[in-house]
């Protein structure tokens, strides 16, 4: 079973309707039990770093979701990826939840609009499980303003757009992807295939 956080940040449903597709068990929860209880975690999210971190510390889960992101695959998706690291500096400066060392800043683009939102292409750069869904040319939904500055050794793909930007960043059970992989049609969908056939490690 596949637990999707409810803490009120976002794609809750389109990912949910992408797990259904795929056949894969999942429940939309607030419960700690179900976070306990499942097998795999995902935290979606859409919206600002700061907003998020505070409706997840709302919700009492914080400690449980530490923990378990270290027991069993986790996948923060969006800003449910940027909440994964240290700190963010999205209308102020916020602790995440510190699970993968970096910060979350302003995209640095070249002068390209912000947000960043459209179709890119992934290059992978430390290859993870879910890199091995991959294929040269696979192009992937983005919709942000914010993206990960963290080492080398966490980024798993990233893209192109006026700068280097981390899109699918790993640590032991761990993952984020910065795009949508619900929205980023076949690519996204046998990634998350691959998330849900993944063991603990």
């Amino acid at each position: 079973m596949i637990a999707i956080i409810d803490y009120g940040a976002g794609n809750l449903f389109s990912v949910k309707n992408a797990l259904d597709f795929l056949g894969l068990p999942n429940l939309v929860t607030k419960s700690e039990q179900d976070l306990l209880d499942a097998d795999h975690i995902i935290l979606p999210g859409v919206g600002a770093f700061a907003d998020a971190m505070g409706m997840l510390n709302a919700t009492g889960l914080v400690d449980t979701i530490k923990a378990q992101a270290h027991k069993k695959p986790f996948l923060g998706i969006c800003v449910g990826m940027q909440l994964l690291f240290e700190t963010g500096y999205e209308f102020g400066v916020t602790k995440g939840l510190g699970l993968i060392p970096g910060e979350v800043r302003l995209l640095q683009t070249g002068g390209l609009k912000v947000p960043h939102m459209g179709w890119n292409e992934l290059a992978v750069q430390t290859p993870c499980p879910l890199t091995e869904t991959l294929q040269p040319g696979d192009y992937v939904y983005f919709v942000h303003s914010y993206g990960a500055v963290c080492p080398g050794e966490f980024i798993s793909a990233s893209c192109e757009y006026g700068s280097r930007i981390p899109a699918l960043v790993h640590s032991g059970n761990l993952y984020g992807a910065q795009f949508h992989p619900e929205k980023s049609g076949r690519v996204g969908l046998a990634m998350l295939k691959k998330f849900g056939e993944l063991k603990p490690i």
